[in-house]
This record gives C-alpha cells, structure tokens and sequence, in this order.
C-alpha cells in the first residue's frame, strides 16, 4: 500500500523526534478491505484503517498532527469534508510528564488499476490521490499547507517568514 509508504517518509522527515527515533513510529492496518465490481475489469480499491503509533514520544502531538493534516489534505482530501469536520481519532497514554505513546487513526482508501495488455500480462496501477486541490486554511494568509510541511520543509518557519 503506496499511501502508507508515503505517510511514514513524511512523518520521519516533519517530525524531530520520530526521524531521530524513527523505531519509535510503528504503521498498522486495521479492518482492510477490497471493494471490487463485477465486471471486465479486475481494478479494485484498498480500504482500510490506517493507525500510527508513536511509542515514547517526547513531544506535542501537534507535531504529528500538523504535517499529517497536510498529508491528508493532499492523499486524502475527502477526510477533510466530512460532515463531522474529524478527519482523525486519536488515543493516548501518558506515559510520564514528558512522553506519551500516541496512537492516531485515519481512513483511506487506494485505487488500483489493473489493465490486461496485448501479450495477456497485467499492468496494476496505484492511481495517486494527490490532485491540486486547494488545501488552504483561514489564518495561513492562503499558503498550501503541503508547501509549509513537505515540499519546502519549513515545518520550523516562524509566522513572520513568508514561505519561499
């Protein structure tokens, strides 16, 4: 499953403490499932729980959820639109007054495509979820959350530095 691939490489980059312990993050999936159609074409999608766990970690939780809001508004975009406006769950245990054991919940989903070429091969296809789509946010003076998080990676920038 490409998205959690994805999702692990952006924690361990936005987040100090997990890429200095990156054995503290573990990903599991939950209640997977495979939705599928009768009919020609074998493409189907994954659908499942994703639950990231942060052992020990001796931090904010903002700091997970920030970049992972990002990652969601990219791979994911629908979780934002839903009704409940609670795009992740969450369950923690304080562990001490520093550290926490963080577990984090989210829903997705993967299409793939699997096509039957000329020869009888088969081609399967992750289609990637990351349209442009306008994941900006009132108080962010309209800045693209993945610019702030992952592609210029000022996830440390102060509000006054503009992003470059």
């Amino acid at each position: 499953m490409t998205k959690l691939d994805s999702l692990r490489d952006l924690l361990l980059r936005a987040v100090p403490a997990l890429r200095t312990n990156p054995e503290t993050l573990s990903i599991f999936v939950d209640r997977g499932r495979v939705a599928a159609r009768a009919g020609a074409s074998l493409s189907f999608e994954y659908r499942y729980t994703a639950n990231l766990v942060a052992q020990d970690f001796a931090g904010s939780p903002d700091q997970i959820v920030v970049p992972l809001l990002a990652w969601i508004a990219r791979h994911q975009p629908e979780l934002l639109a839903k009704p409940n406006g609670e795009p992740i769950a969450f369950e923690a245990e304080l562990l001490d007054a520093d550290t926490t054991d963080l577990s984090l919940t989210i829903e997705l989903s993967e299409r793939v495509i699997v096509e039957t070429l000329a020869d009888g091969a088969r081609r399967i296809t992750h289609l990637a979820d990351d349209a442009d789509i306008a994941d900006r946010f009132d108080g962010l003076s309209g800045v693209n959350l993945w610019q702030l998080y992952l592609d210029n990676e000022l996830a440390a920038a102060s509000p006054q530095q503009p992003p470059r």
